[in-house]
């Protein structure tokens, strides 16, 4: 009798933390949701899981707040979700260099498998641009002004897709770029206090000075043209550089399918909201909701892609 009692007892400790998983997921979320978003606040990744975090709190009853961690090209921000446990308390809203760029630069305390994809929901709407009064108007034009004057340039770090991408524009086109400078937020005031004479950045950091004209765009790294400036051509179109960039939700690997599952049909809901269609429209930027295997296989082409722009990466 003892004998059985002890089998139904180690029976019951090794079938528990089967058993745990899922029990966690039906009474998801138990406790406050935090969403971290490797950036400073005021972008549209930050914007757009702050639209997230507000529908998971109302529909569920529990606190969903944003974290903004900024440092080391989004790094910080990836490696404090990655010390998380698997349970979808802790979601990181990504950019794309974090799972491809960073990994293929050494550059991230994690690994490709450390994380799993709930969902894409972004197509940033990076952009070259420049003060409206800089004599040229394009890649083409601003690669032959760069041959006798000095440009120098603005990026989000050296292990950034953007700027990758933006050195294999300047390889390509011949632009001369006679210095450099990483920022965590590339800003109207960038090119106002004169820090650089070019910057890549996404709309909705200088939508402001866009408006006002103080600002205009030389190319757009989108797959089509910005629906606020149709009359720039994209990177594409003058480069024949394909490359853009991405924002998703992403936990911990060994999440419950049951917890990601709940977290996609809550974003998916407040990405179709008034809120994000007004953003897309004013800023160009292309929101939608792509999850599951179909993540999966934009991660794994992207980080193929990305593995020829490592030559611009610390330059």
């Amino acid at each position: 009798m003892r004998t059985l009692a002890k089998f139904m007892t180690l029976a019951a400790l090794a079938v528990a933390p089967l058993a745990a998983p899922v029990a966690l997921a039906a009474d998801y979320p138990s406790r406050p949701v935090k969403f971290v978003v490797p950036w400073p606040a005021g972008d549209l990744e930050d914007i757009l899981t702050r639209i997230i975090a507000e529908e998971m709190a109302s529909t569920t009853g529990k606190p969903a707040t944003v974290v903004n961690k900024p440092g080391g090209g989004g790094v910080v921000g990836a490696a404090e979700v990655a010390r998380t446990r698997p349970d979808g308390l802790t979601i990181g809203s990504f950019v794309a260099d974090l799972m491809t760029t960073q990994l293929l630069g050494g550059n991230a305390p994690y690994q490709k498998n450390t994380f799993e994809p709930v969902g894409i929901f972004l197509d940033y709407p990076f952009v070259l641009a420049t003060k409206a009064d800089a004599p040229y108007n394009n890649v083409a034009e601003l690669a032959k002004y760069s041959q006798s004057h000095k440009i120098s340039l603005g990026h989000f770090g050296y292990q950034a897709l953007p700027t990758a991408i933006t050195y294999k524009t300047a390889d390509q086109a011949g632009i001369r770029f006679s210095s450099d400078a990483a920022f965590d937020s590339n800003d109207c005031s960038t090119l106002a206090n004169g820090d650089a004479s070019v910057i890549n950045t996404t709309t909705q950091l200088i939508l402001s000075c866009l408006k006002s004209g103080e600002v205009k765009i030389l190319a757009a790294m989108t797959r089509e043209r910005l629906s606020i400036a149709p009359d720039v051509k994209t990177l594409a179109e003058q480069t024949g550089i394909t490359q853009t960039t991405w924002n998703g939700l992403f936990v911990k690997q060994g999440t419950p399918q049951k917890i990601k599952d709940k977290i996609a049909a809550i974003a998916s809901k407040a990405l179709k909201s008034k809120p994000v269609t007004d953003l897309s429209q004013s800023t160009g930027a292309v929101v939608y909701w792509v999850d599951g295997e179909a993540a999966n296989q934009v991660i794994s082409k992207d980080y193929d892609n990305a593995q020829s722009l490592m030559k611009y990466i610390n330059r």
